[in-house]
């Protein structure tokens, strides 16, 4: 199940805004009794979402999070941006077959 405010951002992406600040726009709380997270403010010019509305971004929200920590795993991977041109320098050929092997072994969804 994909995080809250993940499922938020889709659902302001969905309806036109591409960053939400959850200091600022949308702020979020934990529940007391362990019923997890919800909207305790929102500060948007789109109208809150309801609890259907934010359900139907359950796909795009876990695809959202799976390729998070794809793009992570490859980033650890990738190395040092200075390794890599140096790599590119001596041997481009190589680097790009190092790079799509990161790559085809950490697809995003």
């Amino acid at each position: 199940m994909a995080q809250l405010s993940t499922k938020i951002k889709s659902y302001c992406e969905t309806n036109g805004i591409s960053n939400v600040d959850f200091t600022k726009d949308v702020m979020l709380q934990d529940d007391s009794d362990g019923n997890g997270a919800y909207i305790k403010e929102w500060n948007l010019s789109i109208s809150q979402p309801t609890d259907a509305q934010l359900a139907a971004q359950e796909s795009a929200a876990n695809t959202e999070e799976a390729n998070n920590t794809v793009r992570s795993t490859r980033r650890t991977a990738y190395g040092d941006i200075g390794e890599q041109l140096d790599e590119i320098y001596k041997d481009i050929d190589a680097w790009k077959a190092r790079i799509k092997s990161i790559k085809d072994n950490n697809p995003k969804s």
